[in-house]
């Protein structure tokens, strides 16, 4: 099967129509949509999304995901807050008819193990997927650095206790964890529903598809080896305004000059064409 390649093309501009413009110069099906015209996709109204479903179904594209931040919150919060935003979310999926919503498990407690959370985290995601049923989303966790589940054998626990719940794998944040990501997808491949295109040194630094440490050639080969086919592409190469904060907060930094763009279309377009190069595609 031919793989499906999308991407979270608000880091080529803030507007829609840019966004749009970018993933039809680079042949990708549609979106993981995140941010849109400067506002985030879980607080967009109804009215908004149908307009960006028209300007997608316009050109043939899709919204293959909602790009969330749901989970993406403290413990300490009222688990209701996030409850009534994936509520609002999945109102706004079935409007662009995105079959995924990519949630996350919480931020760490710096005061506390991470393991004394579980049971509070296992509980919040069972709200997640008692919140969806039956709605035909699938809620995905996505492995971000700080939250509870950014390293493999906390993500694994995540899936056997939810198993309503997917992955998204996404190899640049383990490597910036530590995470030896072969070790992670030998865990946590008979869960991984897509995966997330992006690289990363040891160092921290992001990279193109294909330049770092996080074997993301032989990862998504082996991903397409058991029938997976969707991939969304996370460039993080352009740090300049039009990315004001990325999903951690970092800024994306270059190496010597090595990675420099001159804008944010560029960079774009240099990780999808990495990632062509990798898989043939």
């Amino acid at each position: 099967m031919l793989p499906e390649l999308y991407a979270f093309a608000d880091e080529t501009h803030p507007e829609i129509d840019l966004q749009i413009r970018a993933l039809l110069r680079n042949g990708l099906r549609g979106l993981e949509i995140r941010d849109v015209d400067g506002t985030n996709v879980s607080s967009i109204t109804a009215e908004k999304a149908r307009e960006v479903r028209e300007k997608l179904d316009a050109e043939g594209l899709t919204t293959w995901s909602i790009g969330s931040p749901i989970g993406k919150s403290e413990l300490t919060e009222d688990p209701a807050i996030e409850n009534e935003r994936l509520k609002r979310t999945l109102e706004t999926a079935d409007i662009l008819g995105a079959k995924r919503i990519r949630i996350f498990s919480f931020w760490q407690r710096p005061e506390k193990d991470p393991a004394d959370d579980t049971e509070e985290v296992i509980e919040r995601l069972g709200n997640f997927a008692e919140i969806a049923k039956g709605s035909g989303v699938l809620l995905c966790h996505e492995n971000e650095k700080g939250i509870f589940g950014d390293n493999a054998a906390r993500c694994r626990i995540l899936l056997d206790r939810v198993p309503e719940i997917a992955a998204v794998f996404d190899p640049a944040n383990f490597v910036q964890v530590g995470q030896d990501t072969l070790a992670a997808w030998a865990l946590l491949r008979d869960r991984v529903d897509y995966m997330h295109i992006k690289d990363a040194l040891s160092s921290g630094d992001v990279v193109p598809p294909g330049r770092g440490e996080g074997h993301v050639e032989e990862i998504a080969k082996q991903y397409m080896a058991q029938g997976g086919t969707r991939f969304t592409i996370e460039p993080h190469l352009w740090n300049a305004a039009v990315i004001k904060t990325l999903e951690n907060g970092e800024q994306t930094s270059v190496l010597g000059e090595k990675y420099i763009y001159r804008n944010s279309d560029e960079a774009f377009d240099a990780a999808v064409q990495s990632f062509h190069a990798l898989i043939g595609a």
